[in-house]
Formats: C-alpha cells, sequence, structure tokens
C-alpha cells in the first residue's frame, strides 16, 4: 500500500477553451501522455508530458480535447454533459463510463425560498450519463496518441446499446432488490451513481458512490462482447448471471475511483452525498484472481487494508480520480497519481493550471 503523498506534485495545464479543466474524474496514462475526464464536460481530454517549471515531478499540458461526439452516436444530444466517472486504458482502448444516475437541482444564494423549493424538487436525466464506452487509441502521424472513430486496423469506437432513458444495465438493475429502488433516486442523494472502472479483458468492474447499504459499498461486475458499433452485456456463467454484485467493507464510504495493480485492486472512497468528510485508499489483495474464480451472483468482502488519508476541504479539494503512473515515470517503485474535483486556491495557479498529489512508498 502507498503510505506517503507527495502534494502538488504533478501539474495540469489547461488552456481557457479546454473541454476539462477543474473538476477532474477520472485519469489514464499511456506512456508520456495522460487522459482526463470531468464530470461537466461530454468529452475527453489528452495532455503531454513537459518539464517540468517548478518544484513539481510531473509536468502535463499542450491540451488536445476529443469531443465524444465526433467519436459516438451518444444517446443524448452532443452538448449535453456526460458525468463520466471512470476511465481506464486496456488492450489499445480507452473506457470511459457516465454516472448512470439522475441529478437534482440544488439551492442557489439570491433566489427566494418558493424559488429555490422548486429547484430542490426538480430531478433531471441527462441521456448521455447513461454511456458506457470504449474508444480506439491510434498514434497520428506525429506520434501522439488519438481518439479516433475507427481505427485503420478496424478496431471501432463502440457504446453499450441503449437511449437517452435506458440501456441493458439499467434494466438488468430495475428489477434488482439491492440497486433497483435507487435507480429513481439522485446520485448525490445516495441514490445510484457509478464512479469507478476497471477493466480486466471483456470483464468489468463498475464502482458505486452511491447507494452505500448499511455501511457497505458495491462493485457491480458484468461482461460485454462487441456486436458492431454497440457493446452488449453478455451472462457471466452459465446460469444466465448478467451482473455479479460485490459488497465491500469501505467503512460507510463510497467508491469514488478504482484501479488494478497487477493483482491487486485500489480502491479510492469517499462521503456518497455531498459532505466534507474522509477521503481514503483501500486496497484489495488478490482481487483479479479471486474475481475471475468467482462464481457467486452475491458476495461480501471485509479484508481490505486502507492506506494514508488524503486531503479535503470544505466544498473542495474532493480527490475523485486515481490511477498508477507508467514505470518509466514511477522511477522503480510502484506510485499513484491523485485528481481532485473543485480544487481549492491551494491547487491552482492562474484559471487554467491545477495540481494534483502522488501517492507513494515512502
Amino acid at each position: 500500500m502507498p503510505n506517503a503523498r507527495t502534494a502538488l506534485a504533478v501539474r495540469l495545464e489547461f488552456s481557457t477553451d479546454s473541454l476539462v479543466q477543474t473538476n477532474l474524474s477520472g485519469a489514464a496514462f499511456t506512456g508520456d501522455w495522460l487522459w482526463v475526464a470531468g464530470d461537466e464536460a461530454c468529452g475527453v481530454d489528452r495532455l503531454r508530458r513537459l518539464d517540468p517549471v517548478g518544484r513539481e515531478a510531473l509536468r502535463y499540458g499542450q491540451v488536445r480535447d476529443f469531443p465524444l461526439a465526433d467519436l459516438l452516436d451518444l444517446p443524448g444530444a452532443a452538448d449535453e454533459e456526460a458525468d463520466l466517472e471512470g476511465m481506464a486504458v486496456a488492450d489499445g482502448y480507452l473506457w470511459v463510463v457516465g454516472s448512470h444516475g439522475l441529478k437534482r437541482k440544488n439551492a442557489k444564494p439570491g433566489r427566494d425560498h418558493a424559488e429555490n423549493a422548486k429547484r430542490l424538487a426538480k430531478v433531471s436525466l441527462d441521456g448521455n450519463r447513461r454511456l458506457l464506452a470504449r474508444l480506439p487509441i491510434e498514434n497520428n502521424a506525429q506520434g501522439e496518441p488519438c481518439l479516433v472513430r475507427r481505427a485503420q486496423d478496424g478496431r471501432q469506437a463502440q457504446r453499450l446499446k441503449g437511449d437517452a432513458l435506458s440501456n441493458p444495465l439499467t434494466r438488468a438493475l430495475a428489477d434488482d432488490p439491492h440497486f433497483g429502488p435507487f435507480l429513481a433516486i439522485p446520485g448525490k442523494d445516495n441514490g445510484f451513481d457509478i464512479e469507478g472502472l476497471a477493466v480486466d479483458g471483456q470483464r468489468l468492474l463498475l464502482g458505486l458512490r452511491g447507494p452505500v447499504l448499511r455501511g457497505w459499498s458495491a462493485l457491480l461486475e458484468i461482461e460485454v462482447e462487441a456486436r458492431g458499433e454497440q457493446l452488449r452485456l453478455v451472462p457471466l456463467d452459465d446460469s444466465g448471471t448478467l451482473i455479479r454484485k460485490h459488497f465491500l467493507q469501505l467503512d460507510g464510504l463510497g467508491i469514488r475511483d478504482l484501479h488494478f495493480s497487477g493483482d491487486e485492486l485500489y480502491i479510492l472512497a469517499g462521503p456518497t452525498m455531498v459532505l466534507n468528510g474522509d477521503i481514503r485508499v483501500f486496497k484489495w489483495p488478490g482481487a483479479r484472481p479471486l474475481l475471475a474464480a468467482s462464481r457467486e451472483p452475491v458476495r461480501f468482502e471485509a479484508a481490505l487494508t486502507a492506506s494514508v488519508p488524503l486531503p479535503h476541504g470544505r466544498g473542495t479539494n474532493r480527490a475523485e480520480a486515481l490511477c498508477a503512473l507508467p514505470p518509466e515515470l514511477a522511477g522503480g517503485q510502484a506510485r499513484w497519481l491523485v485528481l481532485y474535483d473543485a480544487p481549492g486556491a491551494d491547487r491552482r495557479e492562474g484559471g487554467h493550471t491545477v495540481f494534483g498529489d502522488l501517492l507513494h512508498y515512502a
């Protein structure tokens, strides 16, 4: 487990018109390039590793936007946010997943009580939130990795079949005794909210920020197969199980991000609702082979270990993205990048530069 943190060790330089800027919710590396997602955009940004200009250990900039509407036929409108919360690189693809959850309007300063009451009662669903997709990564003529709709080797961008209201995942969960009732509750109200993604071949792990049930957090395990421009759910076993549920003891915290490192699964966890509370990284030892061998439709796992707690502010600096550094950047040690939603003044420089942290073994 990482047991030390180097604060403000990674500098990310965005531009005025970048799709993603401050509310970072997903990250993944391909060599010297960093992919990031934000929960208020409908696209992904790619940043190049640059020479440091200050005390930071790593610096990334020269950002390029990749709007999802250029890569996929989206379930919602092209300018509708996807609320991307999970990201992973595997087998030449960048995988992304939206929260799949409803949203509730918030009360605003300066509005009268009646108007704020109406706002707080308004619940809606952006169609692109119910998105699960994989996007081919292909180098251009300059050797830069790019996201493309169709690669020269035949790989193509694909998303889970569905529309702005539902897809096979939400339909499979509709009658589930644990999660079905929470599909109608906004994510930030302990409703259904996907915020983590880990990929192992065609099997995917979806980490839920909510709901947390009597202190138990949940991972959903699914398997997909490609059919043309679509992904479809396929059974995990001969009995036709489409979703395998794993309940984890994370001390009442919801899952914010997931990352495989070897056989271990690392879990970034924080409050499920809008709270200024504990944020930590947990390790599930031997998770990969255990999950591959498991045939139980529901299982409980309490033998997780926690690492160094991460900082948080009052309404700021919420850790939401975790990924391992490539070996060539880690200096022969296991190190992880942590990025933050709503970065505070201590994590910002100017209008378009933000800082993340590095976790490592001391």
